[in-house]
């Protein structure tokens, strides 16, 4: 069992991680804290964990082993650096930081202080995705040509908001969903994202980030993508679709991508000796269409498990390691840089 210290109560940390340390089996909450006092002894009295006032409290515990680390962007190179030379294995919310300089410090300072660095892309713990994975990488769709996915949701001006904040967050709907999106696309393919052409547009609100955001991708196998994440679709208008398209067949999901663990999705298996049919008639086609099921698991506890075993067994994570996060970022200062100057732009670290 890993003790977890949790620095960073508000947002993602108290909507999704927290509530999920019921399903946790190798992970236990220990310590909170954050920078609102009321808020840390709220907390702590729903965790039953212990609250401290500040974060070198949190870190000087000793029982704390790992912290989650669920702030700003902009706080994430301090607050992990200083968690490495505190000894504590430490998970990060994404984005892992606001520049790629910022995420190799974090990066060598883990290594430095022998402990390793994750980042909280969660989405590849979702039960169909596992699954659309598995199909991929078996073969089931053949060699993969085409892969789309969509996020979307609605968040209007709020004033304060850090996400809505360039100096805080990096950008708008770009490095807050889409680099999901990035992240998912390639667990799935088991392909990189290489290149990358992107629009992004603040066409509904009012704050100095984007609202819209669409990016075309080519992967290192030669696929083409597509991610759009958008800021100014209702929570109800967007269905959150995953498509990927092979030369034998497809996968394609709704509702799968998101903070909950349901959704569905179906497979599209094509019949070689189909042929070609002039008139493009689906009805004429040799399809077989296979619903795809998995037991609903809880992404957040399933990730921070994850990574409680790689402490306990001393093997580093092979799933949301800091270099992906790194990775993840690259591509999304690309495609900023691509909308930026209106050209395609490769992916470089």
């Amino acid at each position: 069992m890993v003790n977890w210290g949790v620095i960073g109560c508000g947002g993602i940390a108290r909507r999704r991680m927290i509530p999920a340390a019921p399903h946790f089996q190798k992970s236990r909450i220990a310590a909170v804290m954050d920078v609102n006092a009321d808020v840390t002894n709220e907390v702590a009295r729903e965790a039953n964990a212990r609250g401290h006032a500040s974060i070198d409290a949190l870190l000087a515990d000793p029982e704390v082993q790992a912290v989650y680390i669920a702030t700003p962007v902009f706080l994430h190179r301090d607050q992990t650096i200083a968690a490495a030379k505190a000894g504590k294995h430490v998970l990060v919310e994404k984005p892992i930081a606001l520049s790629i300089e910022d995420g190799r410090e974090m990066l060598k300072a883990c290594r430095d202080a022998g402990v390793y660095l994750a980042e909280g892309y969660m989405m590849k713990y979702q039960a169909l995705h596992q699954k659309a994975r598995e199909m991929v990488l078996a073969g089931e769709i053949g060699r993969v040509v085409f892969a789309r996915a969509q996020l979307s949701c609605w968040y209007p001006d709020i004033p304060g908001a850090w996400r809505q904040n360039p100096e805080q967050g990096g950008g708008g709907a770009l490095i807050d969903m889409a680099t999901h999106l990035y992240d998912l696309l390639e667990y799935i393919t088991g392909s990189r994202i290489v290149e990358v052409s992107a629009f992004t547009d603040t066409l509904t609100f009012n704050y100095p980030v984007d609202d819209s955001s669409t990016t075309l991708l080519r992967f290192d196998n030669g696929a083409h993508g597509v991610a759009d994440a958008f800021f100014n679709v209702p929570d109800s208008a967007g269905q959150d679709r995953l498509e990927i398209y092979g030369n034998k067949g497809s996968i394609q999901a709704e509702g799968t991508i998101g903070q909950m663990p349901g959704g569905k999705m179906a497979a599209y298996l094509s019949d070689d000796s189909a042929g070609y049919d002039p008139q493009q008639s689906k009805e004429s086609l040799n399809v077989a269409v296979r619903e795809v099921s998995a037991t609903p698991v809880n992404m957040y506890a399933a990730e921070i498990d994850a990574f409680s075993r790689c402490i306990e067994s001393g093997e580093a994570p092979q799933l949301n390691s800091g270099e992906d996060g790194l990775h993840v970022l690259a591509v999304a200062q690309a495609a900023y840089e691509s909308s930026r100057t209106g050209r395609a732009q490769t992916v470089t670290i």
